[in-house]
């Protein structure tokens, strides 16, 4: 699309955010400043972020009490201050398109102009009793939800999955959507260092000779980790060496999460205290060495919008073990790796047991999960989002 190059303003608030939403930020808004298409960006923060930002953007802080990360957490929610605030400052921009890379983040605008908003998946809608703590979360969510449709020109998303689910669940039209792409950052790559894998085995309490797996994301219901917490013992058993990595936040700051449960679990079955390991979040340098000394990725998520962990084990040339009925992550796996049934512990387990002794599949797994990774990128992700951002322009000039 060679139309004239817009002034786009965008919400960033989110940049500082370490779940995938908070990745998509600021990979994608960094993909699209590094582009020289003419296109103008303004980034609204609430908060000055500490880490520093592109030179190519115009930045702009509504200088809030809170940021995103400290009132929009657990059971807590923004104020009607903060969004007063946040509005305010989007009003003073004199932009073309308005870009919210995540509803979560949303707020809503004090003026009618094109506005695209990313709506990553709807695994809210889907699993309400697993994502927020109590019905006034629930029904704030819901209105939010509610007041950024109405403002939404263009429905942004991730994956060909989300898209159907704006249509059927959000009821988005068709011809409304634009699917992005997410990738994976330079980090994740196949490291070349023999003594690497006893390093960080040994690093995390992992045996050197350990059949490993590990799971990287929020420690959440939905995300059904203690789905794979009950298959463990029977993988267990059939390869006595198998040892798990849990990747993630468990300070119990973030999003609601179940990790007293995972934990009260483990320690009532005794066969995975020995055998379970929770890292605590990793930087992406160390996390990609991790996955380096690994066997597998194992997804067993409910949904998800995208599923970039997945992206950045096949990067790594990890295969990835994960939830058939994950949303997107039949789509972005495809074939480097293999599916299970996620709330069956028997299939998880057979999955898991077949991959590890079978030498063949995971050679031939591992050269798939490898080219598979390179279909994504944070530039085609940005490609796709100037045409997002053109096409809402045009939608309103019409």
């Amino acid at each position: 699309m060679a139309d004239a190059p817009l002034h786009i303003c965008v919400d960033a608030t989110s940049w500082v955010n370490d779940r995938g939403f908070g990745r998509f930020t600021r990979e994608i808004l960094k993909a699209l400043l590094s582009r020289d298409t003419g296109f103008h960006y303004t980034l609204l923060f609430d908060q000055l972020p500490e880490e520093s930002l592109p030179p190519s953007a115009k930045v702009l802080s509504a200088r809030t009490d809170l940021g995103l990360n400290q009132s929009a957490v657990g059971s807590s929610a923004r104020s009607p201050g903060y969004f007063l605030k946040m509005a305010r400052l989007a009003k003073s921009v004199p932009y073309d398109v308005f870009f919210f890379p995540t509803l979560y983040s949303y707020f809503p605008l004090l003026q009618r102009k094109p506005t695209v908003v990313c709506y990553h998946d709807a695994t809210a809608e889907r699993f309400p009793q697993l994502l927020f703590p109590t019905k006034t979360n629930h029904w704030l969510w819901q209105a939010k939800t509610a007041l950024a449709r109405l403002q939404t020109t263009r429905a942004m998303t991730v994956s060909e999955t989300s898209a159907r689910d704006l249509e059927t669940i959000h009821r988005f039209p068709k011809e409304r959507i634009d699917v992005v792409t997410e990738a994976a950052d330079d980090a994740f790559r196949i490291i070349d260092d023999p003594a690497l894998r006893d390093r960080e085995r040994a690093l995390h309490g992992i045996p050197a000779d350990a059949r490993v797996l590990v799971h990287v994301g929020g420690m959440n219901a939905h995300k059904n980790i203690l789905g794979l917490l009950k298959a463990l013992p029977k993988i267990i058993a059939a390869e006595p060496r198998t040892h798990l990595a849990l990747v993630g936040d468990t300070s119990g700051k973030g999003f609601w999460d179940n990790v007293g449960e995972l934990k009260a679990f483990i320690a009532a079955t005794p066969p995975l205290s020995a055998h379970v390991h929770f890292t605590g979040y990793i930087s992406d340098p160390d996390l990609a060495k991790l996955l380096n000394a690994a066997d597998a990725l194992v997804f067993p998520s409910l949904w998800e919008g995208f599923g970039l962990p997945a992206v950045e084990a096949m990067s790594c040339g990890i295969p990835v073990l994960a939830s058939s009925r994950g949303g997107s992550l039949p789509e972005v796996v495809s074939d480097g790796g293999l599916l299970f049934e996620p709330e069956d512990p028997d299939a998880i387990a057979a999955c898991v047991i077949g991959f590890l002794h079978d030498d063949k599949l995971r050679a031939q797994l591992t050269r798939n999960a490898i080219e598979r990774a390179k279909l994504f990128s944070w530039s085609r992700g940005a490609e796709l989002a100037e045409d997002s951002f053109r096409r809402c322009y045009a939608d309103v000039q019409r």
